[in-house]
């Protein structure tokens, strides 16, 4: 039996509502007066302000008029016990970089428990099955959802969450969008500064593996190497910019591609420090020194990029501290909805970091 049509928990008294509340008229009105104005239980009036399903659309309409016509607002207690109930948070995921996920899950986890916040982790690899898992999470309730890349790109999962209304905050999306909360880095900018330092050393034959075509963040980065390219003066070579999809794999790949040529690169730039550290295996296979004969420089300052020999010089993501962020704004947006708060989507942008280490060098002369 659902809420909206229990017969048991409505109140007895029917007949006097207007009544009994204007002899309450000068006294604070409470969720009971409203519940009692709109003849229907308190968890239904609980319901329709939290913005929860499971209630019909003429109740719904019956409660809010109530709200209006007596004035409501939740009382400094009811806010207490909004903020100090749990929240429910699911966090969805399907990204191929373990150094990237790990990094993202510390960040959560840590927010979700210090904000009293239960995290449900749920892997989305499935493209067919995906948009199920979403609607069997709003389903059960659950309270609000963080979407890391590159689910944080899905139209369709964020059509799904716009029309349920349900509270979501994407991360790093080259393309956030401006009806949901949203925590990124400008891929773009720090794509142009990395892409200057090479510039600076000397590099002029420059490869670029590009991230996965489903990432907006990807795409940003590879306009920012373009942007760095044409503002120094300096002719793309499309040949020398292969495909990658942010695995290590795939890294391997490319950087084969590239450093098979003829006249390879003197430098690489990776999209992500897991194609980083594949070329740098790469090179050693095939006799190339790093950074003497060449350059390699990551992206993210993921764990890789100081596992690999040499250390990465990368751009670091704070990707830790994004996760945290989303949580934090997640939770904050759950809580005013409780509130009976107007609550607006909001935007930060973090600041990214150049990570200076061993795999960078200038080219060698002669």
């Amino acid at each position: 039996m659902t809420d909206q049509d229990s017969t048991q928990d409505k109140p007895a008294d029917r007949a006097s509502p207007r009544r009994r509340t204007a002899r309450r008229s000068r006294a604070t009105i409470t969720i009971a007066d409203v519940a009692e104005r709109a003849e229907v239980s308190l968890m239904t009036v609980s319901r329709v302000m939290n913005d929860k399903g499971n209630v019909k659309e003429d109740t719904r309409a019956r409660v809010l008029k109530a709200i209006e016509e007596l004035n409501y607002s939740p009382s400094a207690a009811a806010r207490n016990l909004a903020a100090a109930a749990e929240i429910r948070i699911g966090l969805l995921y399907a990204n191929p970089s373990a150094g990237y996920l790990n990094e993202f899950l510390v960040g959560s986890l840590d927010q979700a428990n210090g904000s009293n916040a239960q995290l449900l982790v749920q892997l989305c690899d499935n493209e067919d099955e995906v948009l199920t898992i979403v609607r069997r999470l709003v389903g059960n309730g659950i309270d609000g959802v963080v979407l890391p890349p590159p689910l944080c790109d899905n139209t369709a999962i964020l059509d799904l969450l716009l029309e349920r209304g349900t509270p979501t905050v994407i991360v790093a999306s080259g393309k956030p969008s401006k009806d949901l909360s949203s925590v990124n880095i400008d891929d773009l900018g720090a794509a142009e500064a990395m892409t200057r330092h090479l510039v600076a050393l000397g590099h002029r034959r420059i490869g670029f593996i590009k991230g996965n075509p489903n990432q907006s963040a990807g795409a940003r980065r590879l306009q920012g190497f373009q942007a760095a390219l044409s503002d120094n003066g300096i002719a793309i070579d499309e040949e020398l910019v292969l495909p990658g999809l942010f695995t290590y794999r795939s890294g391997l790949e490319a950087a084969h591609r590239l450093l098979e040529r003829d006249e390879p690169p003197t430098a690489i730039f990776a999209s992500n420090d897991d194609m980083a550290a594949a070329t740098v295996t790469v090179a050693h296979r095939l006799g190339f020194d790093v950074p003497g004969d060449l350059t390699v420089v990551g992206f993210d300052d993921a764990p890789q990029a100081t596992f690999t020999w040499p250390e990465l010089t990368t751009i670091r993501q704070p990707i830790a501290e994004m996760s945290r962020t989303a949580v934090q704004l997640l939770v904050e947006e759950i809580r005013g909805r409780r509130e009976g708060r107007a609550v607006t989507p909001s935007h930060v942008q973090m600041p990214f970091e150049f990570i200076q280490r061993e795999s960078d060098a200038s080219p060698r002369q002669g």
